[in-house]
This record gives C-alpha cells, structure tokens and sequence, in this order.
C-alpha cells in the first residue's frame, strides 16, 4: 500500500509541473546544425577580417599585377650627319595606332569616323578590323604625331596611341653602302647603324601601362613613366655629301661603261686621314661568276643597274692589287738605299724563278731602263730586279710598315686585314710575285693608306669615319685625331713622290692628268686568281688607280679599283679617268689653288697604258 502510494503520488506531481516536457531527436538536430552556421560563419567573418584588413595590401597588389605591364619604351634613335651638318640618316617621331579589334563591334562604322585621323582610306581600315579577330591590329605605324593627338583625344573605343618611330634617309641611296640600315625593329643590321648600334639607339625607360590580356591598353587607363628612355648620341661623319655624291655617279658611269662588276672609290684628307667620300657599287646587269654574288641594297644610285653593296667593299673585300702594290718595292729598295730614280737595269722580257714563268705585259728584247723608268712603265720584270736587291726579309719589313695586313682604326663592320705571304710560306717563286703585288691579298683601303702616307710626307695616319659624337642637346663633342707614325724618312718619301709623278706624267697614268695640277699615283691591272685553283680567272683583271694631288704640296689622296671590266681592262684606262674626274671636282671644291707641273717629264719613249697588266 505504501508503495502503490508513492508510485501514484510521484506520478501526480510530475502531471502537475508545467513546461517540463523530455528534448526531442529532432530538436537535438536543430541545435547542432544552429551551432553549425554559428561556427561556419564566425570561420567566413575571420577570413574575411584576414583578407580586408591584414592582407589587404597583398592582394591589391596581386589585382592590379593582373592588368599592370611594364612595358619597355625605346628612346628616339640619333641621327648620322656629314662633316657640313647634313643629314644622312635620321628617325622621326610618330604615332602608332593599335586596335583591339574584340573590342570593335560595328568595324565599317568605326573605319568611317576614324579614317581621317589615322590617315587610312576606309574600305582598307574596314578591312583590317574586321578581319580575323586577334586583339592586336596595327592601323598605322607611322602617323603623324599631331594626328596621333586629336586621335587619343577622341576616345574610339578599343584604340590605342603609343609613340613611335621611323628611320629615312633623306638623300636616298647616298653612302648607303657606308651608313647602312636598320631592320623593321629600328636595330641597325649593317655599316655604321650596325657598329654603332648601341650608341645610336640610346638607353630604353619604363612605362607602366594597364592593358588588357591581348597587350592592348584597357579603356580610360593611364600610362606612368617609371623610367624616361635616354636618346640615343649620333654621329658626325668625315664624308662630305657633295663630293660622295660626285664620286659615287663618276663611279658608276664607268662601271656601266666598262661593264665591271664592283666598283671602289675613295677619297681621303692626307693630313688627318678623314675619309671625305667611300663608293662602294655593283653592277646587277654583270654577272658575278664563280666568286659568287655581291649583296646590294637593290635601289639604283641613278645609274641603272648600278646599286650600293651592302658589304662595304673599300674595307672588306680583299684582292691582289697588282702594280700598285709595286711601291712597296721601291721604296723599300730607296730606304735601304739601294737605288736611286737614275740607277740603270738591264730588264730582259722574262724570266723564270721557283719553277713559275713571269713577263712584261708587252714583249720587247733586253732594255736598259732607270728605276724611274721601271715604275713609269710599270715593268714587272724591273720590279722583279729590284726587288731581288732588298730581298725576303726586308720586302715583308716594308709590307708591314705600310699598313698591309693590318686591321684599320676604323675598325669597319666585315672589314678585312686582308691574306698576306709571311717568311714562314714563303716561296721562292715569291721573290717576283709579292714586288708586283700577285701574292698578297689587301683591301683597297689599304692600298690608298699607303700611298696616303706618300702624300702626307712619309708619315703613315690611320684612316677616320667619325668626326663628332652629336648629342640630343645639340652640342659635339670631336674624336680624337687619328694614330700617325712615320713609315718612310722624308727623304725617300720626296724621291718616291717625285717618281709617282712619272707615272702620270710620261707613263701608265697619263689618264690622271688634271690641268693646273701635279699628280702622283700608280695603275694597276691585277689578274685574278681562280678560287681554290692554281690558276688564273679567263679575262678577269682588278683594274686600279691610286694617286694624289697636289703632288707638290699634297691634301687629298685617292683610291678607285674596278673589278672586271669588260670594253677593256686596263687601269690606267679604267680607273685613272674616274680618278681624274672626281679629284679635279674636289680640288676646286675645297678651293685648293692651282700650282701648276713641278716635274719635267721624261724623255725617250713613253709607256703604253697596257703595260702595267701583271
């Protein structure tokens, strides 16, 4: 009884509680996924606090990397300049119009109100929007920078304005042989653009730009110059225009004329050894045989057919220089006084040394000729004769005390040293071949050194392209006078000056004469050997005339070598009339008075201008 009492009375008072009702499976459930979201969101709430508020710098900085570019901005490239401040080469600045052409809804629309101030007719500027879609569409890469203005200002959507440039060459083809070129990237590939590539080009700055994911800037973005590009300095040549421009149409006149293959043609200052003019041509209408094609720009200097080589062949183009290269002989031989201009020679027609046969270029019995007599003739076996008296050692002394063999200062991009005989190949059949310039191979510039040297008393002067650097405010600076040493004693330079005005005057150089003025200077008509034969070229001759003026008291010297000419061959008839033509213009063009002859020709019989082939 007392426990059915207990059990109904416990029972009574929990019926009467109220409120007091047993949790729930699902209300268990409710609580745990309520606690859930609380915990969720306080995790999202702290991440976020993390990247609003402690990384908020990181990644603003990783948003605008997303569009940012630093683009590189080149600077405008120098200008190249003759000795009279004219222009030979420089870059003008311009806009370059790009579209995005993703960007560019309604093409033919857009053409039309863009064509006049982009300067593109609108059928072709549709064209180009509208072809296959690629976000980079160059409109124009040369507009005007006025144009290019107004054309930013109007805000076309999708088209952007950078500066540019271009590089021209206001006088055509003048010296392009010597000033070279640049690529579509404005680099310089050839001549002096190319050597002095890294000057001219100046330094490269900084732009910050933001631009869309095809390099195409994004509407209403500015661009920050982080770094301005520095100009480049240009160059200030020795060439003067008017007398390149005389000797390059002089030139290629005769190579026409003649139908040569290459022409050479250079004019320098004998007291500073300043280059005033350097031809350097090809004529395309000859064919070049087997030594292979010679580049050109393919743009005619006025003459058709005759173009500028790309290569210039003044400093690169090696040959052997024949009788020209016969002063080397006899100044040796007057520096270890040997001769004199009246020591007599027993010259036979021919002879035979070290198992080769070598002759005069036109047969005749024994004669007695006099030192003189042999270089105004040009004969090869009197050169032989005197030559035999200095002997190996002292002939490739003189070779290099003349600057054969020898890098210039210049330093002329493909420029050769040329390919000479040293006592350590030496041949005994050399001892004729090296005094009548058979066995070595030079460079005409070289050629023109030596006798440059002549000229300028004795004293050898390395040549010089550069006479100023010319910087973006306007001023130049001057190069350096060039390197001099003596190669001859001025003794026997006077005596070996005295006999080069032989040479014109009553021997193979008559064609040199200029009225009102000595000259001095030596043909050649140089054979041309066979590549990788022993044997000569059928026909083909170097054909050459080296001299200067005025031979008494010398200030230019001069340089021209046509390479294989057809109608006939011969220095003396090939290369003295250019040579003639462009000294007498530059003569009078640098006022240098008239002095008159100062020789006396020789007497007895002349030579003939075919006499000096070797």
């Amino acid at each position: 009884m007392s426990s059915h009492y207990t059990s109904t009375h416990a029972r009574s008072r929990a019926q009467t509680r109220p409120g007091r009702r047993r949790p729930t499976n699902l209300s268990r459930r409710l609580l745990l996924l309520r606690a859930s979201f609380i915990f969720v969101f306080l995790l999202l709430a702290l991440r976020l606090f993390q990247i609003q508020i402690l990384d908020h710098a990181n990644y603003a900085k990783l948003s605008v990397a997303q569009v940012k570019e630093d683009l590189t901005t080149t600077a405008l490239r120098a200008g190249i300049y003759d000795r009279h401040a004219q222009i030979l080469a420089i870059s003008r600045p311009t806009s370059l119009v790009i579209a995005d052409d993703f960007q560019i809804s309604h093409p033919l629309r857009e053409a039309e109100a863009m064509s006049p101030f982009v300067k593109v007719p609108v059928k072709r500027l549709t064209a180009l929007l509208s072809e296959k879609k690629n976000g980079y569409v160059v409109v124009n890469n040369q507009l005007d920078l006025n144009d290019g203005r107004k054309l930013a200002s109007a805000v076309f959507p999708g088209i952007v304005v950078q500066n540019s440039s271009v590089r021209s060459y206001p006088n055509g083809t003048l010296a392009e042989s010597l000033i070279g070129g640049t690529n579509s990237s404005g680099a310089g590939i050839a001549g002096l653009e190319y050597q002095y590539q890294k000057q001219l080009a100046g330094q490269t700055g900084i732009t910050r730009e933001f631009v869309s994911a095809s390099g195409v800037n994004l509407p209403s973005s500015h661009s920050t110059v982080i770094k301005k590009a520095t100009p480049g300095v240009g160059l200030e040549l020795t060439i003067d225009s008017s007398l390149q421009f005389v000797a390059e149409r002089a030139l290629a006149k005769q190579l026409k004329a003649v139908g040569g293959l290459t022409g050479v043609a250079v004019v320098m200052d004998v007291k500073t050894g300043e280059i005033l003019a350097d031809a350097s041509l090809v004529n395309t209408k000859t064919t070049a045989g087997v030594l292979g094609p010679i580049s050109s720009w393919g743009r005619s200097v006025g003459v058709a057919g005759i173009d500028e080589t790309i290569n210039n062949l003044a400093f690169s183009q090696a040959y052997e220089p024949g009788s020209v290269f016969k002063v080397v002989t006899f100044s040796a031989a007057l520096q270890a006084g040997l001769i004199t201009p009246t020591s007599v020679f027993a010259v036979p027609n021919s002879v035979n040394v070290g198992g080769r046969y070598f002759h005069d270029a036109e047969n005749h019995g024994l004669e007695h000729l006099t030192s003189t007599e042999v270089l105004a003739q040009s004969s090869n076996i009197g050169t032989y004769e005197i030559g035999k008296l200095v002997g190996e050692s002292g002939l490739l002394a003189q070779v290099e005390r003349l600057g054969f063999g020898q890098m210039t200062s210049v330093d002329f991009p493909g420029e050769t040293s040329g390919l000479l005989v040293s006592a350590a190949n030496w041949y005994a059949s050399d001892q004729v071949a090296l005094p009548i310039g058979q066995v070595d191979a030079v460079p005409p510039l070289q050629v023109l050194d030596a006798y440059n040297a002549i000229a300028n008393g004795g004293v050898f002067i390395e040549p010089k392209l550069v006479r100023g650097y010319v910087y973006s405010n306007g001023s130049v600076k001057a190069t350096a006078p060039s390197p001099h040493r003596e190669a001859l004693t001025p003794a026997v330079d006077e005596t070996m000056n005295k006999m080069l005005q032989q040479v014109v005057l009553a021997g193979t150089g008559t064609n040199a004469i200029i009225p009102g003025y000595s000259v001095a200077g030596k043909t050649g008509t140089a054979s041309m050997p066979y590549p990788g034969k022993d044997s000569l070229l059928t026909g083909a001759y170097n054909a050459s005339f080296v001299g200067f003026a005025p031979a008494n008291a010398p200030m230019l010297s001069m340089i021209v070598v046509i390479e294989r000419p057809q109608s006939t061959i011969f220095g003396g008839a090939v290369a003295a009339p250019v040579f003639q033509q462009v000294m007498s213009y530059a003569l009078h063009h640098y006022g240098i008075p008239s002095n008159g002859t100062m020789v006396k020709p020789l007497t007895g019989a002349g030579a003939s201008i075919g006499s000096d082939v070797t």
